[in-house]
């Protein structure tokens, strides 16, 4: 049972009318052309979904006293210099109001900073004297999906030659983005994706229409299946065959909703839900040839546009959505409708030869995918031990968010 929350926090997705109005808006400088047909009536939102939130103790963190929270910290000290760029009374994300603004994470990231380079004790020392730790569940329980995601290693080449069909496209100059609070203060942090269509702004190209029209420059080629995947881990570190590498970094996607391959054999029959794991796919899509691999590869139609870019630390993951390099099993990707990048995160988790994993991690990333107040996606690192462990990952989470001391005693019940 669940403690009762000392704060619920209600997040609604806007109703689609108030995003066609700021897409549209977005188009009104192209020529005007005749006026489409009616669009049909939209259908009504989503209810809304709830994060609740309740402060705890330090003792009530279970396996806190003894971990090791350096490789966090790390990732943590790089949020808090994004952090102090930011002028004070900015939220943190406007969507996650329980975040606050960069000025409440002043005091905290300063504590932190002053255990830079300390043992073990000392950053927990220092995690302990900057955050009180909260409670985070929903009315469904106090679990969520926890998946897992790399950084693959992909053999590619400058031109195509078999096996080595399948490009990978820089972003196309017709894909366009919104910024919806730039429209309405209340979608602030809401993006919309697609292409102008003369004085409308339409859905961009799905997958299929993208392969076809050839939309995006491309970089570099490598095997299809292997191109897929990359495309689902959002990056990548690219292997030519002179020895040289270089990182697939993520530049956009088409703004179309992602649809599982793996759910999509699991609903069809082709294979038990505990087989369709990363390695159960692709020995399916090894069976079943080019032709029926393209055509599942298209039933999934979104499509991710990379930017080739040095390694650079090669310690260090690609950039996740907060634009900083990501720490093998440090960072996180959450869902932005609900949390901030920075916030730290205590996960306990039965994760791939890990069972009973406790951890603090830090929200650095966002997926299409990861949609919900407790689903996270759990970054591995790269290399094989990576690619096994987040292919198998699938788990319920329990999260602790850790917040300021400020914040969280917002969140505290008023006096009786």
């Amino acid at each position: 049972m669940p403690p009762r929350p000392a704060a619920r926090i209600v997040i609604r997705t806007p109703a689609i009318a108030f995003a066609l109005a700021a897409a549209l808006a977005l188009a009104a400088c192209q020529p005007r052309a005749p006026e489409p047909e009616p669009e049909p009536e939209a259908p009504p939102p989503p209810p809304p979904s709830e994060l609740l939130l309740a402060p705890a103790a330090w003792d009530a963190v279970t396996g806190w006293e003894g971990a090791d929270v350096r490789a966090a910290l790390s990732a943590a000290l790089r949020s808090c210099a994004a952090i102090a760029a930011r002028p004070d009374g900015q939220a943190m994300n406007p969507r996650a109001p329980y975040a606050g603004t960069a000025a409440d994470w002043r005091q905290a990231c300063a504590r932190l900073r002053a255990a830079d380079g300390g043992d073990e004790a000392a950053a927990r020392a220092a995690f302990e004297a900057a955050f009180t730790p909260v409670r985070a569940f929903t009315e469904a329980g106090g679990t969520g999906l926890m998946t897992g995601y790399y950084e693959p290693y992909v053999e590619v080449r400058r031109a195509p030659e078999p096996p080595f069909t399948a490009p990978l496209r820089g972003r196309p100059d017709d894909l366009l983005s919104a910024d919806l609070g730039m429209f309405d203060e209340s979608l602030a942090g809401r993006r919309i994706v697609g292409m102008a269509a003369g004085d409308r702004f339409i859905p961009y190209r799905d997958r299929a229409a993208i392969e076809e029209d050839g939309a995006g420059e491309p970089f570099a080629f490598g095997r299809p299946v292997d191109v897929f995947f990359l495309q689902i881990q959002g990056s990548g570190r690219l292997v030519y065959p002179d020895g040289a590498q270089a990182r697939a970094a993520f530049a956009a996607h088409n703004g179309l909703p992602y649809r599982s391959i793996g759910r999509i054999l699991v609903e069809r029959g082709e294979m038990e839900l505990h087989q369709a794991s990363k390695a159960g796919i692709e020995e399916w899509l090894n069976r079943a040839g080019p032709g029926a691999a393209r055509a599942l590869f298209n039933e999934n139609p979104r499509y991710a546009f990379f930017a080739a870019e040095p390694i650079g630390d090669p310690a260090l993951g690609p950039r996740g959505a907060a634009g900083l390099p990501l720490t093998p099993m440090a960072s996180i990707a959450a869902d932005p409708a609900f949390h901030a990048h920075g916030v730290p995160v205590w996960v306990e988790a039965d994760l791939p030869e890990a069972p009973g994993w406790r951890g603090l991690v830090v929200i650095q990333d966002a997926g299409g995918a990861i949609t919900g107040p407790l689903r996270g996606d759990f970054f591995w690192g790269w290399g094989e031990d990576a690619d096994r462990r987040a292919g198998s990952t699938r788990a319920q989470a329990r999260w602790t968010l850790l917040l300021p001391h400020a914040l969280a005693a917002r969140l505290a019940p008023p006096p009786a």
